[in-house]
């Protein structure tokens, strides 16, 4: 499986060396097989001839059956243009197959340029699998695996990872495709060489990162054997693009966000304004607050400023509520005034074209001129309800709590906070991010991975747009604290048409849910499941490893919890023999001796705390307990509740409750609540919540993230 060119000798770099283009150029097939060879991976035998007898005598030096391919720069599916033939077998249907193939190309295409046919060694069949790669806009080189062949995209079975990655994430990618079982072996099919496969991942890794100027490629399909590998169909793409730069990055004091003086640029007497509802918001403010209103004397119950420059002291924060035009000369004002940090709720800019954007350039360059941080424009604001600090319009004031809200949508924020409070969810921090003029997703959270009341991080993303930043602070903070995304854009795959299959299968959307996990993120689907994980962890943090216990009076909801369980990967282990021993000793003769444990329906809470108590004996076998309890005649669920938390604090396991139904079960819930276990309305949230964080959990304990990801 390897040309017959004499490559020996030449660097790995030589092929590209004196090329330049002013233009995206597709490599003809000789030219993406040389590159692959300089790169350790497998190719078949080949040659590039230019009639027909040459075909003849090329095919007879590989030796037959032999496979004939049309070489042409501007020939993406050669099979379409007429210009693949298989199985020749001897002399005569090569010269054939040459003849054919020229004559086919040259009619359904006379204007493209036909380089030659390039004749190859047909290999026996194998599996057919793909590696390809993509450019991403904010994550750089991305690389691909999966099933390959004529119905990649219909099988869409692949993995993806950021670039770099290492050795365990290239496992990896192979492992957690669904049909990883045909490499690793299944009844009486043998395993395949996976070794040689990591190798040409990897080789093909080198390629992507050493390989200059390469934007996209395919190697599909690659053929994996017994022993061995062979690619047998490359498409390489090059362009010269500049390098990636995402500007430098200013380090943010956090402490710009503990003012003790506040000006409100735009507040209002009037109910029906913006600036009155920030204002109104920011009255608990402990510090100094000035509103600045040429129109008023006094706003709300406050003496008013006409101008910035007429507030008689520096002031360390402003809220800025005014037309977009007037923010630059406001922005003059504040840096002559000491101000720090702007927060512009103000819209206008970048969201309504070419004008706005040059207004927000503008606000930038005044903003570092003054050395003044700004938050938005075009955001909610901030609320840090630890600080009595709320710069926002939003209508509802969050509770104080330890889950850190960062969103790129002010909807969302109102919303998500309006729901929260009759759901007795608080918050550490609620931030808007609008425009990230300035300060972007990675500065906050760099902020609330420092943040003392914060325990777990949501984020609400629609683009990020310095990714090697994002993935590196996720990583870091996902050590210490759970950080959960919900990406919005999942029906956006595809939205301009994609040159390679790659480039097809690796939507955005796909790239950012593969980037999360290689993070250390937990990526969710919707906002409920968001705060389903991010309570559960706040309050619980990372489970030791994989293995529920699940113990409940209600059969029904026990197969549930099987289902579920399999699921979202949640493990149901077997309840150990010296276990069962100790639960049969005053257990039911009738119970089901299997975990999920249904111990009953005339289970009361003496039953419950009974098999709590065994099981904070025997808590080395199990990671996490869910306990699910409905409304009964013999059951309090207050008790049941406060059984819960004292298992909880004597096994220090994930503890989840399940306390279904209405209102007979809310005294119960108070208790879970009070004592910070967090409750589910049903089982399948319950086990999804710990099967998202069974995730990342494990991945943390098997691996080197060091090795993993190194942006």
């Amino acid at each position: 499986m390897e040309n017959r060119n004499d490559y020996n000798g030449i660097s790995r770099t030589g092929f590209w060396e004196g090329r330049i283009m002013d233009k995206r150029e597709l490599l003809t097939e000789d030219k993406g097989y040389e590159v692959l060879a300089r790169f350790g991976i497998p190719v078949p035998a080949y040659e590039v001839v230019m009639t027909a007898e040459a075909a003849a005598g090329a095919a007879g030096r590989i030796g037959y059956p032999v496979v004939m391919k049309v070489v042409s720069p501007n020939i993406i599916h050669k099979s379409d243009a007429g210009g693949v033939i298989t199985s020749i077998i001897d002399e005569q249907g090569a010269k054939e197959a040459f003849d054919q193939i020229m004559e086919q190309v040259k009619t359904r295409h006379p204007e493209w340029v036909v380089s030659g046919v390039i004749v190859e060694s047909e290999l026996p069949p194998g599996l057919e699998l793909f590696i390809g790669g993509k450019t991403d806009p904010a994550f750089g080189r991305v690389l691909s695996f999966g099933l390959g062949g004529t119905a990649i995209e219909i099988f869409r079975d692949f993995s993806l990872r950021v670039l770099p990655a290492g050795r365990k994430e290239l496992e990896s990618m192979v492992s957690e495709i669904r049909g990883y079982p045909l490499i690793s072996g299944y009844r009486n099919y043998p395993p395949l060489d996976e070794k040689e496969l990591l190798r040409c991942l990897e080789g093909a890794a080198a390629l992507f990162e050493q390989g200059e100027s390469v934007v996209e490629f395919d190697i599909n399909p690659l053929i994996l054997y017994k022993k061995g590998a062979c690619a047998v169909d490359a498409r390489i793409y090059r362009e010269e693009i500049p390098a990636r730069t995402t500007g430098l990055r200013h380090e943010f004091n956090s402490s710009l966000l503990f003012p003790e003086s506040v000006a409100v640029i735009g507040a209002s007497a009037d109910p029906g304004k913006i600036g009155y509802a920030v204002f109104r918001n920011l009255l608990t403010f402990p510090g100094r607050l000035y509103p600045v209103n040429p129109s008023h004397d006094m706003v709300q119950g406050k003496r008013a400023y006409p101008s910035v420059l007429a507030i008689p002291e520096k002031v360390d924060m402003a809220v800025i509520a005014v037309q977009a035009r007037l923010v630059p000369g406001i922005m003059e004002d504040l840096g002559a005034l000491g101000t720090k940090i702007a927060v512009i709720i103000s819209s206008g800019f970048r969201e309504t074209g070419e004008e706005g954007q040059f207004l927000e350039q503008d606000i930038l360059e005044r903003a570092r001129k003054f050395g003044i941080r700004v938050i938005g424009p075009n955001c909610l604001g901030v609320i840090l309800p630890y600080q009595k600090l709320n710069t926002t319009f939003d209508p509802t004031d969050p509770r104080k709590g330890h889950i850190a809200f960062i969103s790129q949508s002010g909807a969302i924020i109102t919303t998500v906070t309006d729901w929260s409070v009759p759901k007795e969810i608080g918050f550490s921090a609620i931030v808007s991010l609008g425009n990230q003029l300035d300060l972007d997703v990675v500065d906050f959270l760099r902020f609330v991975e420092k943040d003392s009341e914060t325990r777990a991080v949501i984020l609400y993303s629609e683009e990020i747009r310095d990714g090697a930043g994002f993935l590196t602070a996720v990583r870091d903070i996902s050590r210490k604290k759970p950080v959960i995304v919900l990406k919005s854009g999942s029906s956006a795959i595809g939205t301009r048409a994609a040159a390679s299959h790659t480039g097809s299968l690796a939507g955005d959307f796909e790239v950012y849910q593969a980037a999360f996990i290689q993070a250390g993120a937990i990526p969710v689907y919707s906002l409920r499941e968001a705060f389903d994980v991010a309570e559960l962890m706040a309050s619980q943090g990372y489970p030791e490893g994989p293995r529920a216990i699940v113990i409940t009076t209600a059969g029904g909801f026990a197969v549930l919890a099987s289902d579920y369980a399999e699921r979202f990967g949640v493990e149901l282990p077997p309840l150990s023999p010296s276990l069962l021993k100790d639960l049969d000793s005053f257990l039911p003769p009738f119970w089901n001796r299997s975990n999920p444990m249904d111990i009953i329906g005339d289970g009361d809470v003496e039953r419950f705390a009974r098999v709590l108590d065994t099981l904070i004996l025997h808590k080395e076998e199990f990671d996490i307990a869910i306990i699910v309890a409905v409304p009964s005649a013999v059951l309090d669920p207050t008790l049941l509740a406060r059984e819960i938390a004292h298992f909880s604090e004597n096994t220090r396991k994930m503890t989840i409750g399940c306390l279904l139904g209405g209102d007979t079960m809310k005294g119960g819930m108070r208790v879970l609540r009070h004592r910070q276990i967090p409750n589910y309305g049903d089982i399948e949230s319950a086990i999804r919540a710990a099967g998202r964080s069974i995730r990342i959990s494990c991945r943390e304990r098997v691996w080197n993230r060091d090795e993993t990801f190194s942006p």
